[in-house]
């Protein structure tokens, strides 16, 4: 690979501006993307909920054996889903189901056997890279151990749920360079045993996990606060990897990155995609981990070293989630049909099947990126070339940097095939700076942080 010096002149905020006019979207308005995002149907995301809903109570610790009640019927329903889906693409998806006993645990007492359903659409040239979205099979009332009462869980989680159902239908119409993942996973309100189960599995197995898109709540448009609003959604990202060793962390103290890890820059990425794909759609970038004292699926993916996010309604509803069923000073309570806005959940449902489809299209994000520069008037990236042959779409790659206040990659330049790109008399200390693989027909990857802060694992 190729070296490349380009001379860059961080006074002059216009040359800047110029050099990044349409150069931070990852995908340059590609018009498949468009198409997928069009494609994704409403009335198939509401017909999928009320089936869902239809079981009664997919709670955790619920009936298994029935084909009309419980969780194992609802499982069942699922992966005969993914099924059909495969039979309608000739094939395309490996279905499965993955499980293990748990026992002991304090919402889990007796062995009980928690089982997620995966559905895996395998990458052309790179099948072992992989980016997953999920959504959680089991629902709850007011009491967590409570897996006899009705719970219809429409919006939590059977939304996420038909969101992962529909993305496959989508996206199976495509083949894509990397791998992708649709999971319908168990145990979430019990203590994220389902992702637990699968994280550990992929680490185990060896995925190249590159993103993993929960998707838990994506439905409900009225807030418990009065606010009504279809406009707007939430990336819950965590800042410093939860991975971080001593050592690692000494070096973030003095090098930055707490801002920058994997998770926070696919949750950029798919910032700019919202911006560019979904119609009125504005989503936040939320610094945290999660909601205050609440857990997601996406954790046990962090906790494993992946890149992963939370997708998410702004404004949630408190009154119809893990509530009984019952009506109170004229307030009724519940997770019922009548909460979920299907026009919303497949606007979000279509930014998960475009962010899948980018992320799949282009490269690998680079890996064993590095920066230099201290007491020096200009600032060097340098990173591991991609493996043409898992890569046979990469055109090259691109130099992001952005001022360090700045939520926002802000200013780009693409520098071609190349593994090593200086930008002269940008000083290293007042921005940050990154790297993302480029695609031939303009797809991207995520920017990639320098350094273990930021690092999307190897290639």
């Amino acid at each position: 690979m190729k070296r490349l010096t380009t001379s860059l002149f961080a006074g002059s905020l216009a040359l800047c501006s110029a050099l990044s006019t349409a150069s931070t979207n990852p995908t340059q308005d590609y018009k498949k993307l468009h198409d997928i995002a069009d494609a994704v149907s409403a009335q198939r995301i509401q017909q999928d909920i009320e089936k869902l809903v239809s079981f009664g109570t997919r709670h955790t610790l619920s009936e298994t054996e029935s084909d009309t009640r419980g969780i194992g019927a609802a499982r069942r329903w699922i992966k005969a889903e993914f099924d059909k889906i495969s039979e309608a693409c000739g094939g395309c998806l490996k279905v499965y189901m993955q499980s293990e006993v748990i026992e002991g645990e304090k919402r889990i007492p007796e062995p009980t056997e928690v089982v997620n359903v995966i559905a895996v659409q395998q990458g052309t040239s790179d099948p072992d890279r992989y980016v997953v979205m999920s959504g959680d099979i089991d629902s709850r009332v007011s009491d967590v151990m409570d897996a006899t009462s009705d719970a219809p869980g429409a919006n939590d989680n059977a939304s996420g749920v038909a969101g992962a159902l529909e993305a496959a239908r989508v996206l199976s119409q495509y083949t894509f360079n990397g791998s992708i993942v649709y999971a319908a996973l168990s145990g979430e309100e019990q203590g994220l045993f389902g992702g637990k189960i699968m994280a550990k599995q992929a680490k185990k197995d060896g995925w190249r996990i590159k993103a993993v898109l929960n998707n838990d709540m994506i439905g409900n448009i009225e807030g418990v606060n009065g606010v009504i609003n279809n406009t707007t959604a939430r990336l819950f990202a965590e800042g410093t990897r939860v991975t971080e060793t001593d050592k690692e962390a000494r070096t973030r103290r003095f090098t930055g990155g707490e801002v920058d890890s994997p998770s926070r820059n696919l949750a950029r990425y798919i910032d700019i995609l919202a911006d560019s794909y979904i119609e009125n759609l504005d989503t936040m970038l939320i610094y945290r981990l999660d909601r205050f004292g609440r857990g997601g699926h996406h954790r046990p993916f962090n906790a494993e070293g992946f890149p992963a996010i939370r997708i998410m309604e702004t404004n949630e509803n408190y009154q119809r989630q893990h509530q009984d069923l019952r009506t109170e000073n004229g307030i009724e309570y519940g997770d019922t049909l009548d909460g979920v806005d299907f026009d919303y959940a497949a606007k979000l449902t279509g930014l998960n099947a475009v962010a899948l489809a980018a992320m799949s299209w282009a490269p690998a994000p680079p890996s064993q990126v590095e920066i230099e520069g201290a007491v020096q008037p200009s600032t060097t990236l340098s990173w591991q070339g991609l493996d043409p042959q898992a890569n046979p779409q990469l055109a090259g790659y691109r130099v992001y940097w952005r001022r360090t206040a700045s939520p926002q990659w802000e200013y780009s330049r693409f520098v071609g095939k190349v593994t090593e790109a200086t930008l002269e008399n940008v000083v290293i200390d007042n921005y940050f700076f990154g790297v993302a693989s480029v695609s031939e027909d303009g797809t991207e990857s995520p920017v990639v942080f320098p350094g273990a802060a930021g690092s999307f694992g190897d290639n």
